[in-house]
């Protein structure tokens, strides 16, 4: 899955984007408000993370005179929220009191983290804002005989564990997300890689076959020239 993160500390950002990746997540990251809302403006995501207070960015002299150095991360979220865009967003911020808090929700925000906090209450967060987002009152994910745990990132095949890669897990709970939708090779390469990360040759194509050797051969069907998408049921 495609994450866009908007945080202006590097220390933190450096700290989440590799803890991020190596829990499968394709992670952009920018260090501004005017860099976060280019990227809004030209790509699709998943799941934003944004801080409270950032940089606005921006060409030199772009901004009134008298503007603060730091704007609200809230602002990008609410221009968001105002042109229906319902992409989930969890807020990160120092800020602690309740009034924030509610603010924050209010605004348009899907959840609310205060820093500094644990990484793994993190990604319970972030699982549950996607729940929520795709209407999934349940965990788990269900096809056929496969079954996958986007909390414990556990896959299994008739009640049997199956080890799967990261990457190899990103691109089943993509397709496992939208069964019978047919994905095509840049919509699953958009959940394997972020900005500045090498796509390797026919990579798609490569876990594809891997997870077809590992869940059965007619798990994943391919549509030519289209992409890939899971079989009913029946035939898995």
């Amino acid at each position: 899955m495609r994450l866009l993160l908007v945080e202006d500390d590097k220390m933190i950002g450096d700290s989440l984007r590799a803890v991020l990746r190596l829990e499968g997540w394709a992670v952009d990251w920018v260090r501004d408000l005017h860099a976060a809302q280019a990227a809004l403006d030209t790509e699709r995501f998943d799941l934003l993370l944004v801080d409270r207070g950032l940089p606005h960015g921006g060409p030199v002299g772009s901004l009134p005179p008298g503007t603060p150095a730091m704007g609200d991360g809230l602002t990008l979220i609410a221009r968001l929220r105002a042109r229906g865009d319902a992409t989930p967003a969890l807020l990160l911020t120092a800020r602690d009191a309740p009034g924030d808090r509610v603010n924050g929700l209010d605004t348009g925000a899907d959840d609310y983290l205060v820093k500094p906090f644990e990484v793994d209450e993190l990604l319970a967060r972030m699982r549950a804002v996607l729940r929520r987002h795709a209407g999934q009152a349940q965990p788990l994910l269900r096809h056929g005989p496969v079954t996958l745990n986007p909390a414990t990132r556990q896959v299994s095949l008739k009640g049997q564990p199956v080890l799967l890669s990261a990457k190899e897990l990103a691109v089943l709970e993509a397709l496992m997300q939208r069964p019978g939708a047919v994905l095509s090779r840049a919509q699953l390469e958009d959940r394997l890689y972020g900005w500045g990360e090498e796509i390797e040759s026919n990579a798609v194509s490569v876990y594809v076959h891997q997870l077809r050797r590992k869940l059965g051969a007619d798990f994943i069907g391919n549509q030519r020239g289209l992409g890939y998408y899971l079989n009913p049921v029946e035939a898995a």
